[in-house]
């Protein structure tokens, strides 16, 4: 129950932590505990190189450092396990369709939340990049309960300069800011153009994760007759008729394009993809998401 005393942000804690603690109960039941692995690499990284001893693979051997004449030398990794972790959240004007509370930017700004509280619980280093066609908000990783209160609090009160889009832009803001390999959480509509490069480049370099924001708005466009729509990144608005049979199947092959596109590219570089509605109840996806990089890390 919300205390009518409780300020706002005290208002955002709570929920996300009522959230929080949904995903726990459902991750302790599926995962044994292992929450945790969202935040934990799921591969390996370079550590040293020795002396090559009978039985290694040919692939391992580090040529460079070979061809000095000291002998054959093999590469050896560890497991990526402390990990920084980066929220790419897209929040440009797309991401304000859908029911009030419910908007794509309310669920992206609550998953943000969500995983700033269980970081700090598990002691991970986390930050956040909120972006627009321009950086919106950077907060660069670090831990503990004070870090993740000061990233809610900036993210909700987070008013964006602009309004137009550009996920190329914004990752690549985020591939200027990360020094090591990093697990990313990259969160938008995917409501854009010409950002395959980028993302294939964010997919090869990083641990990523990538989270389609959708509202069934954009998929089925009631039948209202003529009336003026909005364009809420450009500002124009134009008249159409939304009963006619030709806007409305060209509406849903827009949708359908879009989300078939963003999942082409992540299936392609086998990055981990997950869409949500805004009308839905994203928790199980997310125990789910975490399941799978459990899997995946086990597998690594």
């Amino acid at each position: 129950m919300n205390s009518p005393t409780a300020t706002p942000f005290q208002q955002i804690v709570r929920k996300l932590r009522q959230l929080e603690i949904r995903i726990l109960k459902a991750a302790d039941a599926q995962l044994q505990g292992d929450f945790h692995s969202v935040f934990k690499g799921t591969g390996l990284e370079f550590d040293d190189v020795r002396l090559y001893q009978y039985g290694d693979e040919v692939r391992a051997i580090d040529w460079a450092v070979s061809s000095k004449g000291h002998g054959t030398f093999v590469k050896t990794y560890k497991e990526e396990r402390e990990q920084s972790v980066l929220l790419l959240l897209d929040v440009s004007a797309s991401q304000q369709v859908g029911a009030a509370g419910r908007r794509k930017l309310d669920v992206g700004r609550e998953i943000c939340g969500i995983l700033a509280l269980a970081a700090a619980r598990q002691d991970a280093q986390l930050g956040i990049m909120a972006f627009s066609d321009q950086k919106e908000l950077y907060l660069a990783p670090g831990k503990g309960i004070r870090h993740a209160y000061t990233l809610i609090k900036r993210l909700f009160e987070l008013e964006p300069k602009s309004r137009q889009t550009a996920v190329g832009a914004g990752i690549k803001q985020a591939l200027g800011v990360l020094k090591r390999r990093s697990i990313i959480l990259l969160i938008s509509d995917f409501i854009d153009q010409n950002y395959e490069r980028e993302l294939t480049m964010l997919a090869r370099k990083h641990d990523l994760v990538v989270i389609q924001l959708l509202d069934q708005r954009e998929r089925e466009f009631p039948p209202l007759g003529i009336i003026p729509l909005l364009d809420q990144e450009s500002g124009r608005t134009v008249w159409v008729n939304t009963s006619a049979e030709a806007f409305r199947a060209r509406y849903r092959a827009t949708y359908e394009q879009n989300r078939e596109q963003i999942g082409r590219i992540c299936r392609r570089h086998r990055t981990e993809y997950l869409s949500i509605a805004t009308d839905a109840d994203y928790v199980p996806q997310l125990v789910k998401l975490f399941r799978q990089r459990n899997q995946r890390g086990g597998r690594a």
